[in-house]
């Protein structure tokens, strides 16, 4: 498969965090269209990983594209390309979730008409007026996976999105995964959910101390304490 085939390339990248590598030497290649899930222990490097395809972390080593894109010298086309939902939400406290929206939506260059439809998809139309400092975790995340959206992007880098959800919050992450593929978008997601990540993944990767240690089909993942 040539570069032209794949949403997310990276080749012997590495990233530094003083003199500890939290990757090194990782080469994957990343189909358009494909949901890939990242997997490995705490540390192992998982949310660097999506932070750098996101450009919202230096490249020290080797090299890294998305859509064909190199994320150190084209970040600008990167961004435009790629959607981050991380560890932390970056919302604006004291804004509604309405104004969380448009203000990102304006940032983006994002139609502003396409907020009241995510706010009602992520079941917050309700509470659209409400500032996000009165808000649950799990309100959270539905807000900024919404804000995610918003971007249509054609890569989106989802990290341990299903924690704080609750059952139906679980539900509608399932739908947006479904939704991503029928459009022919590509989901990395890093999650420790790994039997629910293998049912709804393609492939998978394993991370370990930075390092890849495992890559192949989702369904063949090993997974601890399963027969």
């Amino acid at each position: 498969m040539g570069s032209s085939d794949l949403a997310v390339e990276t080749h012997d990248l590495g990233r530094r965090f003083g003199r500890r590598w939290a990757l090194a030497e990782v080469t994957l290649g990343v189909p358009a269209g494909a949901r890939v899930m990242v997997t490995g222990r705490n540390g192992s490097g998982k949310s660097t990983l999506l932070r750098v395809l996101a450009t919202a972390s230096r490249v020290d080593r080797g090299l890294a594209r998305v859509a064909g894109f190199d994320v150190k010298r084209q970040r600008s086309q990167v961004r435009q390309r790629a959607a981050l939902l991380g560890h932390h939400s970056y919302l604006y406290e004291a804004f509604s979730a309405r104004d969380n929206l448009t203000a990102a939506a304006r940032f983006l260059g994002a139609p502003a008409e396409r907020v009241e439809g995510l706010l009602e998809r992520v079941g917050l139309a309700a509470r659209a007026e409400d500032p996000v400092s009165v808000f649950s975790a799990g309100m959270r995340k539905r807000l900024s996976l919404a804000r995610a959206l918003l971007q249509e992007a054609d890569v989106l880098l989802l990290d341990e999105p299903y924690g704080e959800l609750d059952p139906a919050g679980f539900a509608l992450l399932d739908r947006v995964l479904d939704e991503q593929r029928s459009r022919g978008r590509t989901v990395l997601l890093a999650t420790h959910l790994l039997e629910h990540g293998r049912e709804r993944c393609d492939q998978a990767i394993a991370l370990d101390e930075g390092r890849l240690v495992w890559s192949g089909p989702a369904k063949d993942l090993p997974v601890p304490g399963a027969p």
